[in-house]
């Protein structure tokens, strides 16, 4: 055997020979001409030994600035939260770890309580009736918001706030596209939805609104005046929301919302150079049977035993290409269970200090940083844990200056909003100290 992690034997390779009719690997390729078939050899270093590959490796995952070595102050849709032990524990388990579709009930019903268990609690976060047992990630989810909206309305044309995170408003675009929907982006004033606009933009082919909160800058969103805008044409009112802040904030549910989205990673999700993460779907009951993915129920079995199923749907509503609800029909189990372990752990008492955690620190670094000379907020919104701070130099010098002194800095808004160049835009959660946080304010006050 000649591959230590492929086991062919040379008789296994004779015998395959020997029933093709040929006498070598060669051969397989005689029907390519001589002339364009590649001679040489491929400039690849050479093999090295499991230890030494190992150490290679080792070094160059030293390279990366790791939240583990470096303090972050980088949010704009990933965060770093504190992931208890018990989260990886439970998920690193076979019976989950290897898990695949729950079709088979009978010899699933662990996997099906654990998704039902996220179901249940994103739906009191979210104040909304239904939720589906996760989707890919949180744009993904936003996407698929919009073409329920058009689904259920029968319209065509959907508003999205321009304050609605750039990569998501990016996602939705490409797959409104397929779709044959209409995309109209709301602008913005002081850093939240310009209502004025978007309520002369809501007419009668209006499908649905799409409004983020807190959006993309950090700021909250006046979702009670959204909502009579979002409904007046009898379209749906759509809210993506940081799951985190919704331990301290109104659910969207109570403020009329029809679908809330958002992305689950904060919970339990480390941030894994951006995927894959985990989206969460709620709805009011009305929109159930237009959920996209899948839906775990509780039942009785004939003995009157409580147990689980996937409900509601059959996978093959989802690839009847233009009758089909989504096109989604897988999830983010395993993910879904880490958000779920997550949020277990905190409770409801954890969840809200975790909450308050992330809003007294993000509001005191604001402050903090605003006292440095040539810092000003951009904006004068309420906000829960992030923030968008103009500097008196470029961020790209500004993070360059960070990370020579073990820091990794904010997002430079300049890439998606050219009003916005030369702001920086800020996470605090509850992983940095007031120490981190000093340390930030001295690098911005050496470069002042």
């Amino acid at each position: 055997m000649k591959y230590r992690y492929l086991p062919m034997t040379e008789q296994d390779r004779h015998e395959m020979l020997s029933v093709l009719g040929i006498d070598s690997v060669d051969d397989l390729f005689r029907d390519i001409p001589e002339n364009i078939r590649f001679q040489g050899r491929l400039s690849v270093p050479e093999p090295l030994s499991e230890t030494a590959l190992t150490r290679h490796m080792a070094r160059l995952a030293g390279q990366n600035a790791s939240f583990d070595r470096y303090p972050t102050f980088l949010g704009a849709g990933t965060y770093e939260h504190h992931i208890p032990s018990v989260v990886n524990h439970l998920i690193s388990r076979s019976e989950f770890y290897t898990a695949y579709t729950p079709y088979q009930p009978e010899i699933s019903q662990g996997e099906l309580q654990a998704i039902f268990e996220f179901q249940t609690m994103i739906c009191e976060l979210t104040g909304m009736e239904v939720a589906n047992s996760s989707m890919y990630d949180g744009p993904t989810a936003l996407a698929e918001a919009a073409g329920v909206a058009s689904s259920v309305s029968g319209k065509r044309k959907i508003l999205v706030s321009r304050a609605v995170h750039p990569e998501a408003r990016q996602i939705l675009a490409a797959q409104a596209k397929g779709l044959g929907l209409e995309v109209v982006e709301i602008p913005c004033t002081d850093g939240t939805t310009d209502l004025d606009r978007l309520d002369q933009a809501s007419d009668g082919d209006t499908a649905g609104v799409i409004i983020q909160s807190p959006n993309f800058f950090g700021n909250l969103e006046e979702l009670s005046r959204i909502e009579p805008i979002a409904h007046k044409h009898k379209g749906l009112f759509v809210v993506s929301a940081n799951p985190v802040s919704l331990g301290l904030l109104k659910p969207p549910g109570e403020f009329g919302a029809d679908i809330v989205v958002g992305d689950a990673q904060p919970f339990g999700i480390s941030a894994q150079f951006g995927g894959p993460h985990c989206g969460y779907f709620a709805v009011t009951r009305k929109l159930m049977r237009k959920v996209p993915g899948r839906i775990v129920g509780q039942t009785v079995d004939e003995e009157g035993v409580r147990g689980f199923v996937l409900t509601l749907q059959a996978r093959e509503q989802h690839i009847r290409r233009e009758k089909a609800t989504s096109n989604i029909c897988s999830n983010q189990a395993l993910n879904a269970l880490a958000a779920a372990v997550h949020m277990t752990a905190l409770g409801k008492e954890g969840l809200k200090e975790l909450a308050l955690l992330n809003l007294s620190k993000a509001h005191y670094t604001k402050e903090r940083l605003s006292r440095v000379p040539g810092v000003e907020p951009c904006f004068s919104r309420p906000f829960f844990n992030e923030f968008a701070l103009r500097l008196p130099n470029p961020v790209k010098e500004v993070n360059s200056k960070l990370l020579a002194g073990g820091i990794i800095g904010g997002y430079d808004l300049g890439r998606d909003y050219p009003e916005l160049e030369g702001s920086v835009l800020l996470v605090v959660t509850e992983m940095r100290t007031k120490e981190e946080i000093e340390d930030l304010a001295g690098v911005l006050e050496g470069l002042a």
